[in-house]
């Protein structure tokens, strides 16, 4: 038998930890004096912002009484998804010294 939000516990447990990875890389950047010096905050930022929404928008569909809980699942999954984006190009980026 399948849940109708099979997919929100796991888009919610893997985006909070993300979530947390850029916040501990946003901030060693701050605490550093190097924020200004860089890109890569800019990019972290941009996915704290999609991994926050894609959070929210989890959370909201597994609480189940809210009738739009299968649309806020698949929003939640394609900002994760953006999330992912953001961070592979960022990594790539900085692998190949294109931002420092």
């Amino acid at each position: 038998m399948h849940d109708k939000n099979h997919k929100s516990p796991h888009i919610l447990n893997a985006s909070s930890n993300l979530l947390g990875l850029c916040f501990v890389v946003l901030t060693s950047l701050r605490l550093l004096n190097i924020s200004q010096k860089t890109a890569i905050d800019e990019s972290t930022t941009a996915a704290i912002i999609f991994f926050m929404s894609s959070c929210i928008l989890s959370f909201l569909s597994i609480r189940g009484n809210i009738k739009n809980g299968g649309r806020y699942e698949n929003i939640a999954d394609y900002l994760f998804l953006a999330g992912l984006f953001i961070l592979f190009i960022t990594t790539i980026l900085f692998s190949f010294n294109l931002i420092s």
